[in-house]
């Protein structure tokens, strides 16, 4: 559309001086044809006698003989002699030369001793009423007199331009706004589908978009059946891997029975849950993946408030004091099930090294959203706080686990395009930052 102005405008531009070139060439043409029949109008009253020119008195055209008129008339013999003039050209010094050299008539603007400019249409005669002349007529008239008329004419131009401008602009806005509904159209279902409220495109599209929007439902179809697959797979997997596990863990716990195999039986237990926890890991990492079309929008308080209830219970002899500064519409981009892992995570970690506050801040900009979660326990020594993103490092040994929390927490961020920053809190202990960007 901003195109669409900008060549309207530069043709209206265009068109100005074009116009105006054809208006002067017009005037230009009227004002010759005025003198023109003004110079036949002296041919008419000339009269030759005795071998002499001689005019009437009085002229049937009367600006010819009243002196304020601007009409003016001169008659030169052969040899460039003015032998005649109108009474209204006598205030007026013109210097002029007519060319008598069988050219017929001439057109042109000169100029007088006092820079004042005027129209010259100059004739040759060799006859007069059947008798031989040699005559060069000639009528003039001041541009001036046509200068009003051009000011008002280019005025009206100016006018009647701009009011085509805003008819051509207005025709050209709604002719691209009627051509363009069905990709604004296009677009709000786009969004409706990344913000899950549509499965797929409708078909009540131009016949142009239909071949578009059908691809784009293949793409969200296939994208969706992939992900039905995946999610079954995994579901298969930890099934298929659950029942093996449990039987060696149970083989675990039967050799620490035996103390000659209580050593033996317990590496196996620390190898059994590791290779538990790796599992969750892997499967964590696979079906965790943001999907490239659909835009998740997920409300926290609903989200956090269960898992909050679910922790102080774990850590009941701690009563931590747990502050959730934001509304209850508060949404974030990102999808449950991933959501929920990041705070599970961070939140675990809180709970388990704060001593008794835990803080909970979210706010949302125009391009991303900033999540902070911090308390007041040990924090993390800027030295460690890349290592501690790192699959399977941990700080804490005091407690049972195999360091891939905060290594999930980083994937998931990682693939929303996410940045996840250790810093140090206010109160104390750790800060981690989150940011999301919303578009």
């Amino acid at each position: 559309m901003i195109g669409a102005t900008c060549t309207a405008f530069i043709f209206i531009l265009g068109l100005f001086p074009v116009l105006q070139q054809a208006f002067t060439k017009a005037l230009e043409k009227a004002v010759q044809q005025r003198l023109a029949a003004d110079a036949s109008t002296l041919i008419s009253v000339a009269r030759i006698e005795e071998g002499r020119l001689s005019m009437p008195e009085k002229l049937p055209d009367e600006e010819f003989d009243i002196l304020p008129a601007r009409q003016l008339g001169f008659i030169f013999d052969s040899q460039g002699k003015l032998v005649w003039h109108s009474r209204s050209a006598k205030q007026y010094e013109i210097n002029y030369q007519p060319r008598y050299d069988g050219r017929g008539h001439e057109f042109a603007k000169i100029r007088d001793s006092q820079e004042q400019e005027f129209f010259v249409y100059d004739i040759e005669i060799d006859l007069l009423r059947g008798q031989s002349a040699a005559y060069s007529i000639v009528t003039m008239q001041p541009v001036s007199d046509y200068k009003p008329m051009y000011k008002s004419l280019r005025r009206q131009l100016n006018i009647w331009l701009a009011a085509a401008l805003i008819c051509l602009l207005s025709i050209l806005w709604l002719g691209l706004n009627w051509g363009t509904r069905s990709l604004l159209r296009l677009r709000a279902e786009l969004d409706e589908v990344e913000a899950g409220q549509r499965k797929l495109l409708s078909d009540e599209h131009p016949r142009e978009l239909l071949r578009l929007t059908g691809s784009l439902n293949r793409l969200l179809e296939n994208e969706r059946q992939q992900r039905l697959r995946y999610v079954h797979s995994l579901d298969d997997l930890a099934h298929s891997l659950k029942t093996p596990l449990a039987v060696l863990q149970g083989v675990a716990e039967v050799l620490a029975t035996q103390p000659e195999n209580k050593e033996q039986a317990r590496t196996l237990h620390n190898q059994v849950s590791r290779m538990s926890q790796q599992v969750s890991y892997q499967l964590q990492r696979a079906s965790l993946r943001r999907s490239g079309l659909i835009r998740h929008s997920v409300k926290l308080a609903p989200l956090l408030e269960p898992l909050i209830e679910a922790l102080n219970k774990v850590y009941l002899d701690k009563q931590v004091d747990v502050q959730m500064r934001f509304s209850r519409e508060q949404r974030v981009p990102v999808e449950h099930g991933a959501l929920l892992e990041v705070f599970g995570n961070l939140l675990e970690n809180s709970y388990r090294l704060c001593l008794r506050q835990i803080c909970i801040c979210v706010q949302t900009y125009e391009q991303y959203c900033e999540i902070v979660v911090e308390d007041d326990g040990p924090g993390v020594p800027a030295s460690q706080r890349e290592r501690i993103l790192r699959r399977g490092e941990r700080l804490d040994t005091q407690y049972p686990g195999q360091g891939i929390g905060t290594a999930v927490v980083k994937d998931i961020i990682d693939s929303y395009q996410g940045l996840l920053f250790i810093e140090d809190s206010e109160l104390g202990g750790a800060k981690f930052r989150i940011i999301f960007p919303l578009h």
